[in-house]
């Protein structure tokens, strides 16, 4: 008999409920729009919302109407201001979590610090914080990256990119205290983590610890996602990262007794039941034989 095991916080988060609540109304009001970028890492989501007459852009450039849309990860100031710039109707979905990141590195910047950003340089979420720095920023991906940096200002404030690991920001913390303190007179640490992130994490490493195998469920380019699947493989527990029920296989439940599920913080909960269905589904043919 397998036992299959869904963590109790599962679904959207606050702020991805938020931001489509923002949308379902304004589309109601307005009509079509365009965002720039995903409005959450999920194609679901994103292809639902293009139902409703919501259309995804990769740049300034692509934007043909008369309203925008501000994704849930933020954008610089500068691409706000020219969004009003073009008197175009501004719609910002920007999640408070992320939003307070940006007010932290704008205050840091502006009493002349040099924000540095644990987090993945590429991730619109940090290159958004980097742009309320104000220019004077850099992120930086992992503690083993510290050792490449070179001379930095001696004012500095440490972030961290909101969906990243607790954990694995404190190692950050202690790793760059040990390599800048010789070198900077005054650094400052700001804890941007989202509880909600954190208070997820925490729950799917406590049922990782007590299955056989674990199943994250989130987009590939979704980093809450990506940092849960981590945490889960920090366990020792096989674990794999899928978007949806299809990629399930069969093999990875043989020969196991329990099996976990957690999900990121941008998938419906459609997705969520589909997994278990599938679960379910290969767990009674491995049962009967199959």
């Amino acid at each position: 008999m397998i036992r299959v095991e869904k963590a109790k916080e599962t679904g959207f988060c606050f702020g991805v409920r938020r931001a489509l609540k923002i949308l379902e109304e304004a589309t109601e009001k307005y009509g079509e729009m365009e965002t720039l970028g995903p409005v959450v890492h999920n194609q679901r989501v994103v292809d639902d919302l293009s139902q409703l007459g919501v259309k995804t852009v990769t740049s300034l450039d692509q934007i043909s109407g008369r309203i925008a849309v501000i994704p849930s990860h933020g954008v610089p100031p500068r691409v706000a201001e020219e969004l009003k710039a073009r008197r175009l109707r501004v719609i910002d979905t920007t999640c408070p979590n992320v939003r307070k990141a940006q007010k932290a590195a704008r205050e840091l910047s502006e009493v002349d610090f040099f924000v540095v950003i644990f987090g993945d340089p590429n991730h619109p979420e940090v290159k958004g914080i980097l742009g309320w720095a104000g220019g004077r920023g850099i992120a930086i991906p992992d503690s083993q990256a510290i050792s490449d940096l070179g001379q930095l200002p001696p004012h500095l404030g440490l972030l961290s990119q909101t969906t990243r690991n607790a954990n694995q920001f404190a190692q950050f913390i202690n790793s760059f205290v040990t390599w800048s303190l010789p070198l900077v007179q005054e650094l400052r640490i700001v804890n941007t983590l989202c509880n909600i992130t954190k208070k997820r994490q925490a729950e799917a490493v406590q049922l990782a610890k007590k299955v056989d195998v674990m199943i994250v469920v989130g987009g590939r380019n979704s980093a809450n996602a990506r940092c849960l699947a981590e945490v889960c493989s920090s366990t020792g527990t096989e674990t794999y990262h899928i978007e949806k029920a299809s990629e399930i296989e069969q093999t990875w439940l043989r020969g196991k007794t329990s099996v976990g599920v957690t999900t990121g913080t941008s998938i419906p909960d459609q997705v969520t039941d589909e997994v278990m269905l599938k679960l379910d589904q290969l767990r009674e043919s491995l049962e009967a034989g199959g």
